[in-house]
């Protein structure tokens, strides 16, 4: 059953694995936790071509963010009881270690001399008096 769209980060669990179905569709799949102090582990489904490159990058205990549409599933175990299953088809897929690294870089070229403080200036002021301020 399909529930909704869903856009969740979490550190991988369980690296990326690839098989087919009967027809020859490559399917990947990761297991993803979502859980800050406990694990909370959903299912990562990639059907995409498009994806493969990203899939076949990701290894276990990377960040990543997963953009796709939710779905539960309930599996009955040996022992009689119910289980449920959550799981996302993705459509997108991004490793959010690798763009951290290049932020970390890129906002490494800015000096403090650059920063502009406005409250240092005097035609601060001078822009809205007290008087005119609506509110």
């Amino acid at each position: 059953m399909s529930l909704a769209k869903a856009v969740v980060t979490g550190t991988v669990y369980r690296a990326p694995e690839k098989r087919f179905t009967q027809n020859n569709v490559a399917v990947s799949s990761f297991v993803l936790n979502i859980g800050e102090r406990e694990e909370m582990l959903i299912r990562v489904l990639s059907k995409r071509n498009a994806l493969d490159e990203v899939v076949s990058a990701i290894s276990k205990d990377e960040r990543v963010l997963v953009e796709g549409r939710l779905q539960v599933e309930t599996v009955k175990m040996d022992d009689g009881s119910e289980k449920r299953i959550y799981e996302i088809d993705a459509n997108t897929i991004e490793r959010l270690g690798e763009a951290s690294a290049v932020q970390a870089a890129g906002s490494s070229k800015f000096g403090t001399e650059e920063i502009v403080k406005f409250e240092s200036d005097d035609f601060s002021n001078e822009l809205i008096g007290e008087d005119e301020i609506p509110f």
